[in-house]
């Protein structure tokens, strides 16, 4: 006679929502316990709104975008789902897809929330159970099943359980940390997390007077003199620090070197389009053609009026009316220096709550890398952002919540 396996699923963003759907198809009994007060609230916020579903980039042989204490981990669960797989599962339940730059794939509407109602529709479909505003607290194993305690003491019984509540990262959409109490609680170790895709912290006391200015240019991390990362794209100064799609792409390399007691400094290039040569001989020829100007005066159409002062400053040069003609080659070297490689300390990132991905997670070494199964208590499966595997924006950590989500799915109702 059959027997009807009966799968939980603790979180319902979208590595939980996947997972239900796979092992619902498998013919399981499934119910999503979500603490929020509906499911995949984190997904609409995605994409800027518009959800960067996947990246065709990402295939098991090109994993530069993920990162985690094992890419090889990694790479063989996203080979299991692959992303034109994933491209494909949306298709049929609706979503017209699109590539743009860099490779990234999002929905033809442009609306998160058309990926989301199409998830809902077939957990909907399947008959799902979804049970709203309720925080698992306790994992219990008994015999042959798990017993599930929320935090007002109600039990819940299932054959098996998939955690999958991601990690610390916008807390305020669902993401609370509770997974690694859980995880904890059933004997596993937990890489410390720390916030990746996030805007950083800088040393420096005129912030409050460059707040705001946005400029095209480069950024590199630097750690005891050698270049982690560098990105190219517009950065914003802000009044703590500095922000920017490159500074996200950054920040995970600067937190990590903090989280081990390093000292990361970040290098802004203003004119990555030139060279140190060209961009020396373009500041001289100007001032060579202002040389009765003040030379404050001189950089005004060449970068942010507010700017000027403060370049000047940690140039070195004090007198911002002095005429231009008085101004040193040596004096022109420093200010064309520091255009092309302003150094700043990085001393800290902005909280949990701007970050969009956690770093670190579920120690991977605990769990069977072909169906995520845990290798301490069989019958639990972890999934999406909760382990220890995160990567860059555009697509990547959507495309790992997915891919992770099925093979939990998957293996959990077998």
């Amino acid at each position: 006679m059959f027997m009807q396996r009966e799968v939980a699923i603790i979180g319902g963003g979208a590595a939980g929502m996947m997972a239900a759907i796979v092992a619902s198809r498998n013919g399981a009994k499934v119910v999503i316990y979500e603490r929020m007060n509906r499911v995949g609230k984190k997904l609409l916020a995605t994409g800027n709104g518009r959800c960067n579903i996947t990246n065709i980039g990402l295939s098991e042989s090109n994993l530069k975008c993920i990162h985690g204490s094992n890419k090889k981990f990694a790479g063989g669960i996203l080979k299991k789902f692959t992303v034109d797989e994933t491209i494909n599962f949306f298709e049929i339940l609706g979503i017209a897809h699109k590539v743009e730059n860099d490779g990234k794939v999002f929905p033809m509407s442009d609306q998160a929330s058309s990926v989301l109602d199409v998830l809902r529709y077939e957990l909907d479909k399947l008959s799902i159970e979804v049970i709203c505003d309720i925080e698992i607290d306790k994992i219990k194993q008994s015999k042959q099943e798990f017993i599930l305690i929320d935090s007002n003491g109600v039990e819940y019984k299932a054959d098996k359980v998939i955690i999958a509540t991601g990690g610390m990262s916008s807390p305020n959409l669902g993401s609370n940390g509770s997974g690694y109490k859980l995880a904890r609680n059933l004997g596993h170790s937990v890489v410390n997390p720390f916030p990746a895709l996030v805007q950083l912290k800088l040393e420096a006391p005129f912030l409050k007077s460059i707040k705001g200015i946005k400029f095209n240019g480069a950024a590199s991390v630097i750690l005891d003199g050698n270049i982690l990362r560098r990105e190219e794209g517009e950065l914003l100064f802000t009044e703590y620090g500095i922000s920017g799609p490159p500074i996200l792409q950054l920040s995970r390399n600067a937190v990590e070197a903090l989280e081990n007691k390093q000292q990361p400094i970040i290098e802004i290039d203003m004119f990555p389009n030139f060279t140190y040569e060209e961009l020396l001989n373009l500041i001289s020829l100007r001032l060579s053609y202002q040389y009765d100007r003040p030379l404050d005066f001189s950089f005004i159409g060449l970068i942010n009026k507010r700017l000027i002062p403060i370049i000047l400053k940690v140039s070195n040069i004090y007198d911002l009316n002095r005429a231009c003609l008085e101004i040193s080659n040596k004096e022109i070297e420093k200010i064309v220096s520091l255009l092309k490689a302003w150094q700043f300390d990085i001393i800290g990132s902005q909280s949990w709550m701007h970050s969009q991905v956690t770093a670190g997670g579920v120690d991977l070494k605990e769990i069977c890398p072909d169906t995520l199964q845990s290798k301490i208590i069989p019958g639990i499966y972890f999934a999406g952002e909760l382990l220890d595997v995160d990567g860059d924006c555009g697509g990547f950590n959507l495309q790992w919540a997915w891919s992770s989500g099925y093979v939990a799915g998957n293996e959990a109702s077998m």
